[in-house]
């Protein structure tokens, strides 16, 4: 099913934009969801500081759940696994067939009559607390670690969780697995982190992130943060730049193969971002990687990784080699690069499931136990 670029082997016990490719997806329909049975809420984390000194008097994490937290003797929840979305996604990306219908059904590696599955809006995002709530400019400029650091928040006060089963992330939430790994190093007994580098955004990926953030800044439409309509030339080109960076070139030749299948595409997806964006949050939601660079501190995460990329992914591009460069930092972690074919979606590939949950099993199955 892949190919294994490069691996720091894990011990003999354990052999074994989405990001923004959920903007480039669209929000999941009811019909998608209706068959799982979920549960929502909301948590308020109270005078919430965050790293740059701003703080929020209250700070809303929207979260769903499926399945029921079962405890050990002593109180502990034994059974939660946390999913983190990538950005501009919400929790409800999850939701969706090609991983919810991989995962979460009978008899499945997340079979939710056996997992506690919290999937949390990220600050920003979703129903949490974001800048077109009110504050627009205003809303404090978040960083991952102020995302990590709120996420705790609602595992450890809001739902009494202080010990993850599995934690998995994909995009920025597979960047946000690292970081949770590094400052929280016992918190999980393993990680699987989807679709990201664990280093600093550099290079081409920096760029256009760059690019994007300076096409809503230097939109006369977006007055300081201040409009009172979309600046829709800064969005249009957001929405150029988010297909781009979420695209797959097998995939789509194969599926756009003419000119007119093409440009359609573009036509629709454009239509359906313009409808969906917001400036400020956008904006917000891709600055929030300013402060991300755990490559330093890898070799403190202590929970056993299996990290897998797709080498299609135009975000990760696969010959930086920085994957299996940074995965010899990491004391049990085993990196995967999917092959690139017609199943793999380039960045998306990390909620396309089906290609890489027997790998999931395996690390579910090395894992297990007491002490894990």
């Amino acid at each position: 099913m892949c190919h294994l670029h490069h691996a720091v082997v894990l011990p003999r016990s354990i052999v074994v934009l989405a990001a923004l490719c959920a903007v480039i997806a669209g929000p999941a329909g009811a019909a998608e969801t209706a068959a799982l049975p979920t549960q929502e809420g909301d948590f308020v984390a109270r005078d919430f500081r965050f790293a740059s000194g701003a703080t929020l008097p209250e700070l809303r994490l929207h979260y769903t759940t499926l399945g029921t937290p079962t405890h050990d003797a002593a109180g502990h929840v034994t059974n939660a696994v946390l999913v983190l979305h990538g950005t501009g996604g919400d929790g409800h990306q999850f939701l969706r067939p090609q991983f919810s219908g991989e995962l979460f059904g009978p008899g499945q590696p997340l079979d939710v009559a056996r997992y506690y599955i919290i999937l949390p809006d990220g600050i920003g995002h979703g129903k949490s607390s974001k800048p077109s709530d009110g504050l627009r400019a205003h809303f404090p400029e978040y960083g991952y670690a102020d995302m990590v650091a709120a996420q705790h928040r609602l595992l450890t006060e809001g739902l009494g969780v202080d010990r993850l089963r599995l934690l998995m992330g994909t995009s920025m939430g597979c960047m946000h697995a690292f970081v949770w790994g590094e400052t929280y190093p016992d918190f999980m007994a393993a990680l699987m982190p989807l679709a990201c580098l664990p280093v600093q955004i550099a290079g081409r990926n920096r760029m256009w992130r760059r690019m994007l953030i300076d096409a809503i800044r230097e939109d006369p439409a977006w007055v300081g943060g201040e409009y009172t309509a979309e600046p829709r030339a800064a969005l249009r080109t957001a929405s150029d730049l988010l297909l781009l960076a979420g695209s797959a070139p097998l995939y789509n030749q194969t599926t756009f193969p003419t000119r007119d299948a093409a440009d359609q595409r573009v036509v629709d997806y454009t239509a359906a971002s313009l409808a969906s964006l917001d400036a400020n949050d956008l904006l917000y939601q891709v600055g929030a990687s300013r402060d991300y660079d755990p490559a330093a501190r890898l070799g403190q995460i202590r929970a056993p990784v299996l990290w897998i990329n797709s080498a299609d992914d135009f975000i990760n591009p696969p010959e930086l080699g920085i994957a299996e460069a940074q995965a010899k930092r990491l004391a049990r972690g085993r990196f995967l690069m999917l092959p690139v074919s017609e199943r793999t979606r380039g960045h998306g590939s990390h909620t396309w499931a089906a290609l890489w949950k027997g790998e999931l099993l395996q690390l579910l199955a090395a894992t297990e136990g007491p002490g894990r």
